[in-house]
């Protein structure tokens, strides 16, 4: 068996102070809160402890300042098995979200100052191009600044290794890093503020798929949330529907556990509509769970559901 390439994530790290209430507070007013908990987040760090857990070799590229948060960050890396020759660090603080969860609804609303992660430069990820040329993926969200972004999508795809973007938080993007892009993983609300689409429904999906196959990306992946998946490309169309695998305790982290899984899937040379069913599973397992990394399932636990939806 020959040894597996690597998953490679750039992304931020940031320290989640979850708030759990029975509602969502409005604006100037104070609640008792139910719980809080401190531990692991970041898009880019979420996904690849998903992608890690998911089965793959992962490493992680992004930057964490000498402090508490960054060394909560280094411990969890060292837990997970994931490659940090690429985690670079600065003497700024490491970045933090505030999370409020609404223990009723399972919904959230989250605040994220991104700290050190944010320096990461374009020099450091060339520092990477080795790793990046012996990849069998590339991933990238929107929490590093959008010019290191587009230069790691750039470098992957020059590289001739496939790249995913999810772009979150939605973010305008410049129409040069479309041609860098191989998947395209937006949710509803990222899509519809990239392609004007308002997606409400597969077919809006599908309308928002197209919009961004027109701008040269392959394969357009919109995620659905209790939907599922709508995936495009020149040869395929397919709703993927989500997978039931419990009760809904929070859905904070759900998108990383997709990617993360979707990644995984992809790099094992899963098609399409395979890979989306994948990483709906890990999305489906990580939503019965509260917090975000400690969220996300094992192979073992994506399989045995996959199984189980067949």
């Amino acid at each position: 068996m020959t040894e597996k390439k690597w998953v490679t994530v750039l992304g931020s790290f940031v320290a989640d102070l979850a708030f759990r209430t029975h509602r969502i507070p409005v604006w100037g007013e104070t609640l008792m809160g139910n719980e809080f908990k401190l531990g692991p987040g970041g898009k880019g760090s979420n996904q690849a402890v998903a992608a890690a857990r998911a089965g793959g070799r992962v490493s992680f590229i992004s930057k964490l300042g000498p402090d508490p948060f960054g060394d909560m960050a280094r411990a969890l890396y060292k837990s997970e098995g994931i490659d940090t020759q690429f985690l670079f660090v600065t003497q700024s603080a490491t970045g933090a979200a505030t999370i409020i969860i609404d223990a009723s609804k399972g919904e959230n609303a989250i605040i994220v100052v991104p700290g050190a992660c944010f320096e990461v430069t374009a020099e450091e990820v060339d520092q990477a191009r080795a790793l990046i040329a012996a990849s069998s993926i590339f991933v990238a969200q929107l929490e590093l600044p959008l010019a290191v972004v587009e230069h790691g999508l750039a470098l992957a795809h020059s590289l001739g290794v496939p790249t995913i973007l999810n772009p979150a938080p939605a973010a305008p993007l410049p129409e040069s890093i479309y041609r860098h892009i191989d998947y395209i993983t937006p949710n509803e609300s990222e899509a519809a503020a990239l392609t004007g689409v308002s997606v409400l429904t597969v077919a809006d999906a599908e309308k928002a798929a197209n919009a961004f196959l027109a701008r040269g990306v392959p394969n357009a992946i919109i995620t659905l949330g209790a939907q599922g998946v709508f995936v495009k490309n020149a040869q395929v169309r397919a709703h993927v529907p989500a997978v039931d695998a419990g009760k809904v305790v929070e859905t904070t982290g759900a998108g990383d556990a997709f990617n993360g899984g979707f990644a995984v899937a992809i790099s094992e040379g899963m098609d399409l509509v395979e890979a989306a069913g994948f990483g709906c599973a890990a999305a489906g397992i990580s939503i019965t769970r509260p917090g975000t990394a400690p969220s996300m399932p094992t192979r073992a636990e994506i399989d045995a559901l996959r199984k189980r939806a067949q």
